[in-house]
């Protein structure tokens, strides 16, 4: 009798997906994603706009990586001037 209860608890479950949800992850995904945005559905494998997904991310982080060094650095040069500074803390908060 427990056996039976697992299944039907685990089919119930919040954390089960059907195949529907899945497929429709995966659509919101590749239209988020510009490198295989116009790309028909039917063309693209669920996998590859995992991958995708996750070398865009990726490429995100990269750049925010970048923009904060770039920023530190600006940061860095304006210290003599402080008002700059100022302005420039003021626009990121």
């Amino acid at each position: 009798m427990s056996t039976r209860r697992s299944s039907c608890s685990r089919n119930s479950s919040p954390a089960h997906i059907s195949d529907h949800q899945i497929t429709d992850i995966v659509s919101k995904l590749q239209r988020l994603i510009p490198q295989i945005r116009n790309i028909p559905p039917n063309k693209v494998s669920a996998s590859e706009v995992l991958q995708e997904t996750c070398n865009y991310i990726r490429s995100l982080h990269g750049e925010m990586n970048d923009l904060s060094d770039r920023l530190s650095q600006l940061l860095a040069a304006t210290q003599n001037d402080s008002a700059e500074a100022a302005l420039i803390r003021s626009l990121l908060m």
